[in-house]
């Protein structure tokens, strides 16, 4: 299942973050993390993949354990530690059958951090091959089955609501982009306006599905991390924004559609909103500074912008 790839992906897939470092880290806190650990630290491997500056990393103990260590200052980095406490309520509530690492301990004080059960596993090669992405979507589909619908105490926002303000964007798409037809841009603006109409169910959907949210064990089986932002919506969702990347590497999602029990009956006209809705937020957020933190988080969101236009033109026919 191969099509012509739209265009290479720009960044380097397991180089985009610029992180916290464990040397770096106070030496209280890290006294405190070796405890939890058990072990002092011997050895700390950063996790480079992601968008995001926060401390990230395997640590590997004297005793030979593994463990993964998440950490943000409260202080000098509101937003990520808000985002990683987030994180930690949502994993404790998970079910059991969530196929993701699981919460062991979390400090909550002058830093947030999160202990995270180690998985010996990797990102999904970059281009996206068809049996990595079958094994992603095998993934995507036990969460569904497994949260459908979603345990109460997640407490979870609906995703029309979550959703509400990304058509917005669209104000600065038609602004920046008169390359493109404008009358297609409207019918775009007008789908990405109705996603109300088909986000909603009681499913929990992660929204934030891509290779570096994906880890692959060594056994072909795929589990999904960094839950910081799921709400309840539909089952198909998560699915459907998995494909995004593969397609513009030259995966015929088209016939992936087609076999995959979430998204096979899922109407046409779905599955347009949800483009739209994309195409408005990535090729919008593209055009905003880039942050120090994150030197290539803006040529992600473009080139996922350009590939979920150049989908969603092909969709419906336009030229």
């Amino acid at each position: 299942m191969s099509r012509t790839p739209l265009a290479p992906y720009p960044v380097p897939h397991e180089a985009t973050a610029r992180r916290l470092e464990w040397a770096f880290l106070p030496p209280n806190l890290r006294a405190y993390v070796e405890r939890r650990c058990g072990s002092p630290v011997v050895e700390a491997i950063s996790q480079t993949t992601g968008f995001t500056p926060g401390f990230a990393s395997v640590l590997v103990c004297e005793d030979g354990s593994r463990h993964f260590v998440k950490a943000a200052s409260v202080k000098a980095q509101r937003l990520f530690a808000d985002a990683y406490r987030e994180e930690a309520r949502k994993l404790a509530a998970l079910p059991e059958g969530v196929p993701a690492p699981r919460l062991q301990w979390l400090l909550d004080d002058d830093w947030v951090v999160l202990g995270i059960s180690y998985v010996g596993g990797r990102p999904p090669q970059r281009p996206w091959v068809a049996d990595e992405l079958d094994a992603v979507l095998d993934a995507l589909e036990v969460v569904a089955d497994t949260t459908t619908p979603p345990p109460a105490d997640l407490d979870l926002d609906v995703a029309a609501d979550d959703f509400a303000s990304l058509p917005e964007g669209w104000a600065q798409v038609r602004a920046h982009r008169t390359d493109l037809d404008a009358d297609h841009l409207a019918e775009a603006e007008a789908l990405a306006r109705r996603h109300a109409e088909v986000v909603g169910g009681d499913t929990l959907v992660h929204t934030d599905v891509r290779s570096d949210n994906v880890l692959l064990t060594a056994d072909g089986r795929a589990l999904v991390v960094d839950w910081n932002f799921p709400v309840r919506g539909a089952a198909w969702f998560d699915s459907f924004a998995a494909l995004i990347a593969p397609r513009g590497e030259g995966i015929d999602v088209d016939a992936v559609i087609a076999s995959r029990r979430l998204l096979r009956d899922v109407p046409a006209e779905a599955l347009d909103i949800a483009l739209a809705l994309y195409v408005g937020y990535f090729l919008s957020q593209c055009e905003q500074p880039v942050p120090p933190t994150s030197p290539h988080l803006r040529d992600h969101q473009r080139w996922q912008g350009e590939v979920c236009w150049d989908w969603l033109c092909e969709r419906r026919g336009w030229s």
